[in-house]
């Protein structure tokens, strides 16, 4: 089976191709949840839409012949401006999927962020590699729970908390809902067909288990009722009373950085400083929340100019390839997260998968900066792109 995987990774070349494949290999209602966004999908689209309306000024000839695609990030040495970002039901994609992208971010030389819903516990992840471990938190109603997950997190050597704070309900999934998907799953004569269609990833399923959340909601012992599908147990782990009063909680209970996800308006970044912040992903859920809501590139630049160098600012939501990578850079973005696009490579060969969508990505980073006339992604700057349209 792993020559299979070897050669279908062999035949893409860019994460287009690594998206068609993922969507050749796995079950249709599968590659849904992966590619899917919330209501009529808009978001998603104008996300796409929003960088591509960010041209590149490339001046040559200059001396590139010894470029560096090194950052520095949150104090540390950072390969490249990347990070994997967290992803819900990595193991539903390849069996330990949270696993096999650890590995690969770790070899890579750059962060992986652990989601909450990981099917894998914080310490199986943090035994995975030795590179740089962050942990995504949806701030759960009871704040018990949450200190336990922080207790767990910090004694497992995760050194920064994403905070997703646009999660107030989860966005309507309608991919989801035609397929009537949960995990684990409900069968039907319909869902056994598709899964007999794919009988790779039936076979790996089989062996390793449909996955579920290894940090439990709610926790044993607890009161609260427990849920019997995906969207009715996130609508309930999801705190609906999160404000910034519950952000400067969390700032007083973790030590270690602090980074808020899901933000999309750029008067929140006073908040944010005030509320003693290391950093802001610039997120709309890569269009799986509020559908019709803005592109995250056409709201960069005021991002970056009202953090004014306070905070760090990252950004995530559509980024297919080493040229969009580079306009955000651009823009002020300090890393971008990757979402889908190390997804659609874990979908086909695992671990090897996720190192094949970085090397790409990492290859046309490099080329697009040396075709840009620029040694160092820090040298970058808004002079070196043009929005059209």
């Amino acid at each position: 089976m792993k020559w299979i995987s070897e050669r279908r990774l062999a035949r893409c070349h860019t994460i287009s191709d690594l998206r068609d494949m993922a969507g050749r290999v796995l079950p249709r209602m599968v590659f849904d949840t992966l590619e899917g966004g919330a209501g009529a999908e808009e978001t998603v689209a104008e996300n796409r839409a929003a960088i591509a309306r960010i041209k590149l000024v490339p001046a040559a000839p200059f001396d590139v012949s010894k470029r560096s695609l090194a950052v520095n990030l949150f104090g540390e040495p950072c390969a490249m401006p990347l990070v994997i970002g967290p992803t819900g039901l990595a193991s539903g994609f390849w069996p330990k999927g949270e696993a096999c992208l650890a590995r690969a971010a770790a070899k890579a030389g750059i962060p992986f962020v652990m989601s909450n819903g990981s099917a894998l516990s914080p310490e199986a992840v943090a035994e995975a590699g030795v590179g740089r471990k962050w942990f995504q938190l949806y701030m759960p109603p009871e704040r018990d729970v949450a200190k336990a997950w922080l207790a767990r997190i910090k004694a497992a050597g995760f050194e920064l908390v994403q905070l997703t704070v646009d999660g107030a309900v989860p966005g309507s999934r309608p991919r989801d809902a035609r397929h009537r998907f949960s995990m684990p799953l409900k069968w039907s004569a319909g869902k056994a067909m598709q899964v007999a269609s794919k009988p790779g990833w039936a076979l790996r399923m089989a062996r390793a288990g449909m996955p579920v959340p290894a940090l439990k909601y709610p926790p044993a012992g607890s009161s609260t009722v427990r849920f019997n599908t995906r969207g009715e147990s996130l609508r309930n782990r999801f705190d609906a009373a999160l404000d910034w009063d519950g952000v400067r909680w969390l700032r007083d209970q973790w030590q270690g950085l602090l980074v808020v996800k899901g933000l999309t308006d750029p008067a929140q970044v006073a908040a944010a400083i005030a509320a003693g912040i290391d950093g802001i992903v610039v997120s709309n859920h890569g269009g799986r929340q509020l559908d019709g809501s803005v592109g995250t590139m056409d709201v960069l630049p005021d991002f970056v100019s009202e953090a004014g160098g306070k905070l760090a600012i990252l950004i995530d939501s559509g980024f297919r390839s080493g040229t969009d990578v580079l306009k955000a850079l651009a823009l002020g973005a300090q890393a971008v997260q990757l979402g889908r696009a190390t997804l659609y490579g874990l979908a086909i060969g695992g671990e090897a998968g996720v190192d094949r969508a970085l090397h790409l990505l990492k290859s046309e980073l490099d080329d697009a900066l040396a075709l840009m006339g620029v040694e160092n992604p820090s040298l970058l700057g808004p002079d070196r792109v043009r929005r059209m349209g």
